[in-house]
């Protein structure tokens, strides 16, 4: 019975006061402890201090190779530009960068960046398939632009 007092009941007292202050002690620091992991929504990258609209930005003139992602609202698909000329598919980009990189070789500038622009709603997976297609003509040097979007 619960409230009995028959010492025959119950012949060894535990007090579990003790015990369950200690619970819920430790629940307590398990769960002001505990930190959500991110599973989406960060993108690791290692950017160079000494370039972009930083105070240590130099005043030349920016020489690169652009690639403009752009989302069409209308068709709700993904327009490619290189530089000012639209481009088509995959084989034209990667044969375009091509040339950009025989170009910069040529004048001694084998470093040159391709900067990849993409707006808010463009997939990622475009982004990548564009960083997939300079990997594949051996440009190192991929930089993203930030928030500028046209």
């Amino acid at each position: 019975m619960a409230g009995s007092q028959d010492p025959n009941d119950n012949p060894v007292a535990i007090n579990v006061v003790p015990m369950v202050d200690v619970i819920f002690c430790l629940c307590v620091f398990f769960m002001c402890s505990f930190k959500f992991k991110q599973l989406e929504g960060k993108f690791d990258s290692w950017l160079p201090r000494d370039q972009g609209l930083g105070p240590a930005a130099s005043a030349a003139p920016i020489e690169e190779t652009r690639v403009a992602l752009l989302w069409d609202e209308k068709s709700g698909t993904v327009t490619r530009q290189l530089g000012t000329r639209r481009v088509q598919d995959d084989a034209e980009l990667q044969r375009l960068l091509a040339q950009a990189r025989d170009d910069w070789e040529r004048l001694g500038r084998p470093d040159v960046p391709v900067t990849v622009d993409s707006a808010g709603p463009v997939p990622w997976f475009e982004v990548v398939n564009v960083v997939n297609l300079c990997k594949r003509e051996r440009i190192d040097r991929i930089e993203f632009a930030y928030g500028t979007g046209r």
